[in-house]
């Protein structure tokens, strides 16, 4: 795995010791049982007791909470940047645009915890943000609007730390709305529609 910019290494990779190994899949399926009930923001103790393991044993393998929820939903992450990549390949940057804003949208509402992922990854660049996850989403993003900003299509004022926040917002906003049918897609037309160049 490739060092992340600031020095980070990428995600953790797995113990090879088999009790370690035991402890770390029973780790990450409890966090990912915890997240997905009550958010980013579960206790982590909660988690190394819904594991059967002590807490020195969570923070031997995962010393953050960003460093849990990365590993917990790496393969979400991963998707999120293999579909930018394919989409920079359209012919119509806008709608590849729209197209990995609404992937990005689903995906958060659906993961409770990778939408708070998403909120350490947009955090002040003072704190632990040289990982994997903070890279792979924003170079995910940036690939996609500089093709819609290069083809004149998007205004060129904004970058990917804003369009993410945005997107940030928008899953944040459907989530907690009540009304029929869903705000989803029009919140994301308002972006797009807001980003064009004029």
């Amino acid at each position: 795995m490739p060092v992340a910019s600031g020095g980070l290494q990428g995600p953790r990779q797995p113990p090879t010791r088999a009790d370690a190994r035991r402890n770390y899949e029973r780790l990450l399926t409890a966090a990912s049982e915890a997240f997905a009930e009550h958010g980013a923001g579960t206790s982590l103790d909660d988690i190394a007791k819904r594991a059967g393991v002590g807490n020195a044993t969570l923070y031997r393998h995962f010393p953050t909470r960003e460093a849990l929820l990365e590993t917990v939903y790496r393969d979400e992450i991963q998707q999120l940047s293999d579909h930018a990549k394919t989409l920079t390949l359209s012919s119509d940057p806008v709608d590849a645009l729209a197209s990995w804003l609404r992937m990005a949208v689903s995906r958060m509402s659906v993961y409770e915890g990778l939408k708070g992922l998403l909120v350490v990854a947009l955090r002040d660049e003072g704190a632990e943000l040289g990982s994997w996850c903070r890279d792979t989403i924003r170079s995910a993003a940036a690939d996609l609007l500089t093709k819609a900003q290069e083809a004149g299509a998007v205004r060129a004022d904004i970058d990917e730390l804003a369009l993410l926040r945005i997107v940030n917002a928008i899953s944040l906003t459907a989530e907690q709305s009540s009304t029929s049918p869903d705000p989803t897609e029009q919140l994301i037309s308002l972006l797009l529609d807001g980003l064009r160049s004029r």
